[in-house]
């Protein structure tokens, strides 16, 4: 009996470390097959919190895009992503949808998307809106988006409405008129400016013209030049939805209430053109409430009027200016342009200053600081293609016949807050054989910023 009982005991033990070890076992085959089913956000590190925004976007237009990744974790199933109404999304940047699906065979691979914020004529306000990433093995996830709509956010000011300019005719070259424009633009991001050209019933000038639009400040008395173009050949710029457009944010403490104006095209006969003059006041947050601006150069009231290049002027290129002590930002912005043909023409046969390359340096305390390169626009891909015959294509030092001159600005890397500085403006070393044909017509404004009311930096010429 004693023999059965030790046999049945260790029958027992054996099987219950048969048991115990089985179990033990399975626990652990358990635990490293259990798929972990994940989704993985990837992009930008708050997305999850504070989403996605996009900038001012017009209705029936779309935004920049921004991308993000989304990766899963033994998934075996299709990923699913969807966005609101007025977003889209992309797999490759190029074809936008409501919804993508990423295949099971690719789910667990990193895949980016790309988001876009496409409002139609309907949005009259900022649109919010989900991206929802879903999977039927994984906990969903989903982050928001948010677009401006331009048209929601613009005061619009019409200002010359088809002024006719030309030389003859009961015509002049320039007009000055007074306009009111916005009355508080502490809450105004972005003023843009559109110059409409058509052409009157004789016809446009035939000729590529020299053309700007001043505004008077109220302080000094002077002209300041907000922009600057040049006029196609034989033609308009109707090519365009609202013509010429151009960033005039800096003039924001010149251009409230009651405003002064003066339009100008160097116009040799007595068709010239009919320009229209309107403004977008685009609200927002600006980067600094309060701007201030002064004048630097303008040697820009025509052609002939600038900087004589090859030859001995008068013409005073160096300037003392104090930055005041509350200045957060400050930087330089100028509208320069090569004109007139002098020799001795470069090797290529380019005669200066319309057409020979040149880069010119801004000095800071005597220091090559800034440089601004004169060369060529690629002046054929210009969308106003309808200049024909004038000699529309060939490239200019700096422009383009029917284009806007490119306006060149020059960031400070500090704020320059309480700090004077001697600035010059020099032109790269060439002389003329005798002929007085060369010219850099310039403006060169100074231009700080701040989140407390600022004054205008002082300029000293």
């Amino acid at each position: 009996m004693f023999r059965n009982m030790k046999l049945a005991h260790t029958v027992f033990v054996m099987a219950f470390l048969i048991v115990s070890c089985g179990s033990d076992n399975d626990d652990d085959i358990i635990k490293q097959d259990l798929p972990e089913y994940k989704l993985i956000l990837g992009g930008q590190d708050d997305l999850l919190s504070t989403g996605m925004s996009f900038p001012n976007t017009d209705p029936n237009a779309v935004s920049i895009s921004k991308p993000f990744t989304v990766k899963g974790e033994d998934l075996t199933t299709d990923v699913t992503i969807s966005i609101s109404n007025h977003f889209q999304l992309s797999l490759n940047n190029t074809n936008f949808t409501n919804t993508i699906t990423i295949a099971a065979n690719q789910s667990n691979n990193q895949t980016t998307v790309y988001v876009r914020y496409s409002p139609d004529e309907t949005v009259k306000t900022d649109v919010d809106g989900v991206v929802t990433i879903s999977n039927n093995q994984a906990e969903n996830i989903s982050f928001t988006v948010k677009g401006k709509t331009t048209l929601g956010n613009i005061i619009n000011y019409l200002t010359f409405d088809k002024e006719r300019l030309a030389n003859g005719g009961g015509y002049k070259q320039h007009s000055r008129k007074t306009f009111t424009l916005h009355d508080d633009v502490t809450d105004i991001e972005t003023i843009k400016m559109y110059v409409k050209l058509t052409c009157p019933d004789v016809g446009c000038d035939e000729w590529d013209v020299f053309a700007n639009v001043k505004i008077k400040d109220q302080v000094s008395g002077e002209d300041y030049e907000l922009a600057r173009y040049i006029t196609p050949y034989w033609n308009d710029n109707s090519q365009l939805d609202r013509g010429f457009e151009f960033d005039v944010t800096d003039f924001k403490s010149l251009l409230t209430g009651e405003v002064e104006l003066r339009i100008r095209t160097e116009c040799w006969n007595a068709r010239g053109y009919e320009v229209t003059i309107d403004f977008d006041y685009i609200k927002g947050t600006p980067d600094y409430p309060y701007y201030a601006i002064a004048r630097v150069f303008n040697y820009d009231n025509g052609s002939a009027a600038g900087i004589p290049y090859g030859i001995a002027h008068d013409k005073d290129l160096t300037r003392e200016i104090t930055i005041p002590e509350n200045a957060e930002s400050t930087h330089l912005r100028t509208f320069i342009n090569g004109w007139g043909e002098a020799n001795p023409s470069d090797a290529n046969g380019r005669r200066c200053a319309e057409w020979c390359y040149r880069t010119h340096k801004i000095k800071i305390n005597g220091a090559d600081t800034f440089y601004h390169y004169l060369g060529p626009l690629n002046c054929e891909s210009n969308p106003l293609n309808n200049q024909d015959p004038g000699n529309w294509k060939a490239n200019r030092a700096g422009w383009c016949p029917g284009m806007e001159i490119p306006l060149r600005v020059d960031n400070f890397t500090t704020s320059m807050a309480g700090n004077s500085f001697n600035l010059e403006y020099e032109l790269e070393d060439w002389v003329s054989d005798g002929t007085k044909d060369a010219f850099y017509p310039i403006s060169t404004f100074v231009v700080v910023k701040s989140n407390t009311v600022i004054n205008r930096p002082i300029v000293i010429d």
